[in-house]
């Protein structure tokens, strides 16, 4: 497919039940796991490190993933590491940084180099993490620069979960019977 492409030596490596819509692009050192999806006019560029997207893991429409380079500034770069059931709303931009599992950034956030997202939290639409922020597990960050506003209740943390299992039903509808 041309949408998925090597760069140099490094192939991307999609879990056969994952999901990429035929009008996204995922480039080089690029790993996607079982029941991830990725929606129409995402990039998801391995092309200086790796990229690696968790089960569950939904990346949707007009997201741009991409990653750091090594230099002698920054001798080991940075890769973007995605964990499981992790929500990317449309449009959001995540440069070489770390979502642990179940976390939510909301549409037209950006997530910068080094940054940190804790399990179960989230990134409100609009929010800008800068380099080397951390959101700790059930902390809610807006604003840009973003800033923790509160604690996520027991509700909003379990839409969280819910929200990756809504996004694996709607990849299975996607993808069809014959997959």
């Amino acid at each position: 497919m041309k949408n998925i492409r090597p760069f140099q030596h490094h192939h991307p490596d999609i879990d056969p039940s994952a999901y990429i819509d035929e009008a996204a692009v995922v480039i080089g050192e690029v790993s996607i796991a079982a029941d991830a999806s990725v929606w129409p006019m995402t990039v998801i560029r391995g092309d200086v490190h790796h990229i690696h997207i968790g089960a569950q893991s939904n990346i949707q429409d007009n997201s741009v993933l991409h990653v750091t380079h090594r230099s002698d500034h920054n001798p080991d770069g940075g890769p973007l590491i995605i964990g499981q059931g992790v929500t990317v709303g449309h449009g959001a931009i995540l440069h070489a940084c770390r979502i642990d599992d179940y976390c939510l950034i909301g549409m037209g956030a950006t997530v910068l180099d080094d940054a940190h997202m804790e399990h179960h939290s989230m990134l409100g639409a609009g929010s800008l993490l800068s380099p080397g922020k951390v959101i700790r597990s059930g902390e809610l960050w807006l604003g840009n620069p973003a800033r923790m506003v509160r604690r996520l209740s027991t509700a909003e943390m379990e839409s969280l979960d819910y929200s990756a299992r809504h996004y694996v039903k709607l990849k299975d509808l996607y993808k069809g019977p014959t997959g």
